[in-house]
């Protein structure tokens, strides 16, 4: 066989093996794409076949513990929680406080699958938390989202307020096209970002504190979850914006049935919004029971330097207000008699009324 012929045989060759590479290639990569697609839809599944559907379904913490390994050569681990037990029902709230390095952002990640417990049990609808895989685990953030404290990180500088919204509702929804917009719109409108057409296009530094934790907010209800752990979610916030996001909690909660843990070092945004109140103490429970009981009646010394530590600006001049929470007593204190003017009091001005494109009285 001549030279030349020889060569452009074995080029045809390596062409030939090439081109079943590429194919052998795009048909492994086509296999992985199918597979993943049966492993998300087979958790989808194994969660609704285990536990029905997460919707409706309360949350059960039952001894959890959490033990961290330490870092260096011969330190002892550390224990993060120890034997921690509690329930969220639907529509219900319940409050977890205690100052920090407690325990509370770390329980907050067992619940939401973002760490594993190392004792106890986590379930949701019947399923156990720390057991789900890819397709189950989607399944279940879905139902579980997070609230987290900090709105200036919380959210991508780069994407608008309409963007931000539009992923979990595609992702989650499988919503497109006009439904798509609709939703976004109605997430905006749910958390009082109206007219919802000068909110969309806007970027996170064209907000106000108190706007970003709303976006947050309507993020996290993209989902329609069932429950919200909402870790620190006002203490970023500047005390006047605090009210606006604390009636909005409670509000979704009525509405829409949703439940929430709240997680918080101030016991003042904690009666507001809880039913339940537990108190954590290095790791531990230390006390628990209905919110207003815990504040009046607190049984635990670690409680009780907790409300010691509340400001209040009328407890040297007027002593029987110095614990506000103390049964039969108001939740502000009167103002002592020194500190009235003289005469009768002027008429008040009325307080300006906040313009619809600014609920929280920050820039549009």
């Amino acid at each position: 066989m001549p030279a030349d012929d020889r060569a452009s045989g074995s080029r045809a060759a390596d062409s030939t093996k090439m081109g079943n590479g590429k194919a052998a290639a795009h048909d492994t990569a086509a296999a992985g794409r199918q597979a993943a697609a049966r492993e998300s839809a087979a958790g989808s599944t194994a969660a609704r076949r285990e536990g029905g559907t997460a919707a409706g379904a309360g949350l059960v913490v039952t001894g959890a513990g959490k033990v961290y390994a330490s870092r260096h050569r011969g330190e002892p681990p550390v224990t993060a929680l120890r034997d921690v037990s509690l329930t969220v029902a639907p529509g219900a709230a319940v409050g977890l406080v205690g100052a920090s390095g407690s325990g509370k952002s770390t329980l907050a990640r067992l619940i939401t699958g973002l760490d594993r417990p190392s004792t106890g049990l986590i379930t949701f609808g019947g399923l156990r938390v720390d057991r789900l895989r890819r397709g189950a685990l989607r399944e279940f953030r879905k139902h579980v989202q997070m609230v987290f404290q900090d709105p200036y990180a919380a959210l991508n500088p780069l994407h608008t307020v309409g963007y931000t919204l539009a992923r979990p509702v595609a992702n989650y929804l499988g919503l497109g096209g006009s439904q798509l917009t609709e939703r976004v719109r109605d997430l905006l409108a749910t958390v009082g970002l109206t007219p919802a057409g000068q909110f969309e296009d806007k970027l996170p530094h064209q907000l106000s504190g108190g706007q970003r934790q709303r976006v947050v907010i309507a993020h996290a209800l993209a989902s329609e979850p069932q429950l919200i752990v909402a870790d620190e979610p006002v203490s970023m916030l500047d005390v006047s914006l605090r009210a606006g996001v604390l009636r909005l909690l409670n509000q979704l909660r009525r509405d829409h049935r949703v439940g929430l843990l709240y997680i918080t070092h101030d016991l003042l945004s904690a009666r507001l919004v809880t039913d339940d109140l537990l108190v954590l103490n290095a790791g531990r429970v230390v006390e628990r029971g209905p919110t207003r009981q815990v504040l009046r009646q607190p049984a635990d010394p670690y409680t009780r330097r907790l409300l010691a530590a509340l400001p209040n600006p009328f407890a040297d001049s007027h002593p029987a207000a110095a614990h506000p929470f103390a049964a039969g007593s108001h939740p502000v204190p009167a103002r002592p008699a020194a500190l009235r003017p003289a005469g009768p009091s002027p008429a008040a001005a009325p307080l300006p009324q906040s313009s619809p494109a600014s609920p929280d009285g920050g820039p549009a």
